[in-house]
């Protein structure tokens, strides 16, 4: 039943506000959620291949009973076809449906379907209306909401890309019961991210209560989940191009874990857990500039440790990861913008980090292996 009990937030853009909707079976709800933000004419629902046929048939259906007349393409969609080729392969699709301005792409699965089918609707007939329907922890407290959306070069990741808000984000908390626990556990370190950067009363949820929440039972999980979804909307809200000091706090762990993801080979890593290694260096440049003591470091470590996810990284070298740093999208002239910790809930960015400082915090959490 569509009811506001489940608005988790409203994001403010310079493209329109739209909604977050977050709850139980509210994939039910999403063709009468699309109707209320404003959208008609066809549904073209992008899926990831994974989610067929009970998840996709499900939204079929919902959209269907909603008034959209749905096509419907299922893919197999991983950082390693995060590309323009396959890109391609979705235009074709439209252009073989004459998919028209008035229509709407529907991008369900997780953080690449909403990077990849998100750019595919920006771009498609200069920008059509798109609907994210998160699957995956990841994409539901982070992707989803921002509207960056990009594909990967092999130069590195995300440097195709734009800004494009969608009309909807609908985020069905069922959907992460079919998540492997790697998957899951990777999300969760974007969560715990924002308890980290912005809000230290949810960084307590996240130590207190794992157990409670790792189980996705009872009313903690999706209300924490919601808390999540406000802060990254919040910091939207404030900052939607990344040009002031508040959106970029958002990138804490990623210039390292971007690094490690691209070092590694797309895939060893999921972007969750290179978040949570990049979260261990940050920490480490942090506490060599005396910005936090040895006690928060530890404190963040046995809280990612808490959910599964790796503190360390093996087979690639402290060169090779620095290097790849310096093609971050957030680099100026090869000077990286730290963002880094000064205690929990409370972060802020640096420019002026030593190279042996990084160095130093880089090495520290490769192991050998």
């Amino acid at each position: 039943m569509m009811t506001d009990q489940n608005l988790a937030a409203v994001v403010s853009t310079t493209q329109g506000d739209y909604r977050v909707i977050t709850g139980r079976g509210v994939i039910d709800d999403i063709g009468a959620e699309m109707t209320a933000a404003g959208l008609s004419g066809r549904a073209f629902l992008v899926a990831d291949v994974s989610l067929f046929p009970t998840a996709v048939h499900r939204a079929h259906e919902a959209l269907e009973r909603g008034g959209f007349v749905t096509n419907v393409m299922t893919l197999e969609l991983s950082e390693r076809v995060k590309n323009l080729e396959t890109v391609q392969q979705i235009y074709e699709w439209l252009a073989q449906h004459r998919a028209e301005r008035v229509d709407t792409i529907v991008a369900m699965g997780g953080g690449v379907a909403g990077d990849l089918v998100g750019f595919t609707a920006a771009t498609w007939l200069r920008g059509v209306p798109v609907v994210q329907v998160p699957t995956s922890m990841a994409a539901m407290v982070d992707a989803s909401i921002g509207g960056k959306v990009a594909v990967n070069l092999l130069a590195g990741k995300n440097l195709v890309g734009a800004f494009y808000q969608p009309k909807l984000v609908l985020q069905d908390i069922d959907h992460l019961a079919t998540l492997p626990q790697r998957e899951l556990a990777g999300g969760w370190a974007e969560a715990i991210k924002h308890g980290l950067i912005l809000d230290a009363d949810l960084l307590d949820t996240f130590e207190r209560h794992a157990d409670e929440l790792q189980s996705l039972k009872g009313d903690l999980v999706v209300e924490t989940i919601r808390r999540s979804v406000r802060i990254k909307a919040e910091v939207v809200s404030a900052d939607e191009f990344e040009r002031g000091d508040t959106r970029v706090l958002l990138n804490y762990g990623h210039t390292v874990g971007h690094a490690i993801e691209a070092v590694s080979g797309y895939g060893k890593y999921l972007h969750g857990e290179a978040v949570a290694i990049g979260m261990m260096a940050a920490a480490g440049v942090a506490s060599r500039l005396g910005m936090m003591g040895q006690e928060m470091a530890d404190r963040q470590r046995a809280v990612l440790r808490q959910y599964g996810l790796p503190v360390t990284v093996s087979g690639v070298t402290a060169e090779q990861v620095i290097a790849a740093t310096k093609s971050d999208k957030k680099s100026r002239g090869g000077v990286i913008r730290w963002v880094l910790l000064e205690g929990p809930g409370k972060a802020t960015t640096r420019r002026d980090v030593p190279d042996d400082v990084v160095r130093e915090a880089v090495q520290e959490v490769i192991v050998p292996g």
